[in-house]
């Protein structure tokens, strides 16, 4: 899926202060925000927080969830995406749609639910989905939409809108830009469950670890990729993504008039200085 447009050099991302979700404007459910907000040594973490009914994406959680991701600055180095109870995400509240049967108002939560998944790619940092439990439909799709995933052990993961008469289209998008085809069809086809550990295997997933061990992993995997140049970290992922849809002459021809514009940057100066000289990088844009 191509990135819209971003600035490839974001502002310098300082070390910010940790901020509660507590006294943002978002929806409560149980006297509770349904998304927690957490920021911290430049990474910001969003946390899905409606663990009785399983965090599933209602229409009011796509919505603070865009206001999140449109909310986040270049203070931000790292996003992560995580979930509070016994699941990550098990896709749309169903529940929700079904009580409004209308294939507009449908239209329209769709459209809205592949904003976000397409506002999180849009993002010059990086996101991190961390999953416990289950994800399941659209909580899969955000798995899958995410750059990098890890999850626990006991984790599992389906598409099984096809189990009750709906196939998974809007899942379908990232699945098969990140799985082989053969394996996104068939986790679209049968709906089964599938381990934490064969999620790595098929590529849904980069790794799996002891639940004890998943947030140490997160937050090791954030704050190395917090190290290093912003300029590098958002040109990269833009180019990432852009040159995915391109024929390979036209993949190589943007991929080298990034690498040139990168090479551009004080980062890249300071960078290639530092290791000639064997010290540690002072980036300009931390």
């Amino acid at each position: 899926m191509t990135s819209p447009p971003r600035s490839a050099t974001p502002p310098a991302a300082q070390a910010a202060p940790r901020v509660s979700s507590a006294a943002l404007p978002v929806p409560l459910e149980r006297g509770e925000p349904i998304l927690l907000v957490d920021v911290a040594d430049g990474v910001t973490t969003l946390t899905l927080n409606r663990p009785t009914r399983l965090n599933a994406l209602s229409g009011e959680m796509l919505a603070t969830l865009q206001a999140a991701l449109d909310a986040i600055d270049a203070d931000t180095r790292v996003v992560v995406l995580a979930a509070r109870g016994r699941a990550f995400c098990a896709g749309h509240d169903l529940a929700e749609m079904r009580e409004h049967a209308d294939e507009s108002r449908h239209a329209a939560l769709f459209a809205r639910c592949s904003r976000v998944m397409e506002s999180f790619l849009a993002l010059p940092q990086p996101v991190i989905a961390k999953v416990q439990g289950l994800a399941t439909a659209a909580g899969c799709q955000l798995v899958a939409n995410a750059d990098l995933a890890i999850a626990d052990e006991e984790a599992r993961f389906a598409v099984s809108g096809i189990d009750v008469g709906l196939f998974c289209s809007t899942p379908s998008v990232p699945l098969s830009r990140n799985m082989g085809r053969k394996r996104a069809f068939e986790m679209l086809m049968t709906g089964n469950f599938v381990s934490a550990a064969t999620a790595v295997d098929w590529g849904l997933l980069n790794r799996a670890v002891p639940a004890a061990d998943l947030d140490a992993t997160v937050d090791a995997l954030a704050a190395s990729i917090a190290a290093k140049s912003a300029v590098a970290v958002a040109t990269g992922k833009r180019l990432f993504y852009d040159q995915l849809e391109q024929p390979l002459t036209e993949a190589y021809r943007q991929a080298g008039a990034a690498m040139a514009r990168n090479m551009m940057s004080a980062d890249a100066a300071e960078g290639i200085d530092a290791f000639r000289e064997k010290r540690e990088p002072r980036w300009q844009h931390r």
